[in-house]
């Protein structure tokens, strides 16, 4: 049985144990897609009281929300990253919308009913009496304040104004209770957060269904947190995030749904919703369905709040014995050398490529990739990257008098945009246009469809799935597999719209460096 094959027979397993009883092994979550009401000038310091006034507008809509949550039977809703204060403010200019939240593994606060404790705590308050009056779970993002002392010690990690500030999850139990507190890891070109001294892995449970972990946005894309909770066997994961969707391989529900798949999760995703910035998609997606939200280009730009029965996967909460970390946990005893992957920059230049009169390098996601053109309506087509290669076998079914170009892609190597983190790719691709210069670029519909098996060696068993139809619109493949030795397969026909993306998408978490 190859490791993936187990991971979705575990995972068909727990469908059938749940099936049997499903109001006592299931629950009812929700999402808020947020349409933000930003701060018009967030560079520019303002008032606490000014600064108060422009969350209020945002937490109004959050209590619109929870209470028709609520009245679907909701028990823990989420909303998305930044959705209380925005984004793209400095250090400075966010000061006034900080509030010191307590820790609650140290102690015990209900915001709602003990607001006398702590000053300058408006929204936690706010966020905890909407928990307390919907009688829900309650997961929202905020900025925290946390003081630290100031050292000429060359190894502190405070700050030089001696005050760390946080990007951060607060979850508020059905009471009103804080808690968790979880400070985001992985920044994204944050200048108004500090990274915290360590990674957390912080979860929390619940009565009707056990245990659940928290991320944010980027952290998704690393061994810490992310693959950190799932290899101790957490099962459900909080996610809210301002995901700017980065087609054709990093779409919001393209990822977040093969990530769910692979890693035997189920993930609540809470986007912000902002036409301008590409930033939409939210959904609950478990191992065995997904429930998700993609506006489509040309409707209006609002709030999307989804709602899902979703089975318990906690396998202590089922009373079952996790299985599923020891194939999970990554493995770093294998050289990344023998699955092709380039530990240098100038791996990923046209001089390590088998020379071949239609291969040519092109920029997908701003790394250096190697494509071959689909030229035949049918067929097969190699190409490496370095020595890490892909095999595509393939037959076209154009619409009409279309004449879509279509590439097969290789990387193996280094991601340069943001933080560096190590990648396998392979990719089948429609192009933006009719120069093979456009094979890499966004695209968001198609009209041809396509039967394909797409195949790989990797260095890694976090390879990430996906096909990505017209329109945003997602597939399950027909068949995917992870062999032993690394080779991956994916397999996939009778499309219902025309095909945007195929990818096979490694992570190598071994190979990273913070």
């Amino acid at each position: 049985m190859t490791l993936l094959s187990a991971v979705l027979s575990f995972s068909l397993t727990l469908a059938v144990v749940q099936t049997q009883s499903v109001m006592d092994k299931s629950y009812t979550a929700a999402v808020y897609e947020h349409k933000l009401i930003p701060n018009p000038d967030p560079r520019i310091p303002m008032s606490r009281s000014a600064a108060l006034q422009h969350m209020q507008k945002n937490l109004d809509i959050f209590e619109e929300q929870a209470a028709k949550a609520a009245e679907q039977g909701v028990q823990i809703l989420v909303f998305p990253e930044v959705g209380i204060h925005g984004f793209n403010f400095s250090r400075s200019s966010i000061y006034n919308y900080l509030e010191r939240i307590p820790d609650p593994q140290q102690e015990s606060w209900n915001p709602c009913t003990e607001s006398e404790k702590y000053n300058n705590t408006e929204v936690l308050q706010r966020l905890s009496c909407m928990a307390r009056r919907n009688n829900l779970y309650l997961v929202a993002n905020m900025p925290d304040l946390q003081p630290c002392p100031l050292s000429t010690d060359p190894s502190s990690t405070c700050p030089f104004d001696g005050r760390w500030q946080f990007n951060t999850n607060v979850v508020f139990r059905s009471d009103g209770l804080l808690v968790a507190r979880y400070h985001k890891y992985n920044l994204y070109y944050e200048d108004s957060f500090d990274t915290p001294p360590q990674p957390e892995i912080i979860t929390f449970d619940t009565p009707f269904a056990g245990r659940f972990g928290l991320i944010i946005c980027y952290d998704i894309l690393f061994h810490n947190p992310t693959i950190a909770l799932v290899e101790k066997g957490v099962r459900q994961l909080i996610f809210p995030t301002a995901w700017f969707n980065s087609p054709p391989l990093l779409h919001s529900v393209q990822y977040h749904q093969a990530l769910s798949r692979i890693t035997n999760v189920t993930l609540l995703s809470a986007n912000l919703r902002n036409d301008r910035f590409n930033m939409g998609g939210s959904g609950i997606y478990t191992p065995l369905f997904s429930t998700y939200h993609h506006a489509q280009r040309g409707e209006p730009e609002e709030g999307k709040l989804l709602v899902a029965r979703v089975p318990v996967l906690d396998p202590e909460w089922l009373g079952q014995k996790e299985t599923t970390q020891e194939r999970l946990t990554e493995s770093t005893s294998s050289p990344a050398a023998e699955s092709g992957f380039c530990q240098t920059d100038s791996c990923s230049d046209a001089s390590s490529v088998t020379p071949s009169s239609n291969t040519f390098i092109s920029t997908m996601m701003r790394d250096p990739f190697t494509f071959v053109l689909l030229n035949e309506m049918e067929g097969d087509a190699n190409v490496c990257n370095g020595s890490f290669c892909c095999h595509l076998q393939y037959k076209r079914f154009p619409h009409g008098s279309s004449n879509e170009l279509y590439a097969l892609g290789a990387f193996s190597g280094w991601h340069s945009k943001g933080r560096r983190y190590a990648l396998q790719i392979c990719a089948l691709v429609r192009c933006a246009g009719s120069d093979p210069s456009s094979c890499g670029q966004k695209v968001e519909e198609a009209e041809s469809k396509m039967d394909f098996l797409l195949e790989g060696k990797f260095g890694t068993k976090y390879v990430y799935p996906s096909v990505l139809a017209s329109r945003m619109a997602m597939e399950d493949p027909e068949h995917f597999d992870i062999a032993a030795d690394g080779r991956v397969s994916m397999k996939h026909s009778n499309m219902t719209g025309g095909l945007v993306t195929a990818s096979l998408y490694a992570r190598m978490y071994h190979l990273d460096k913070d």
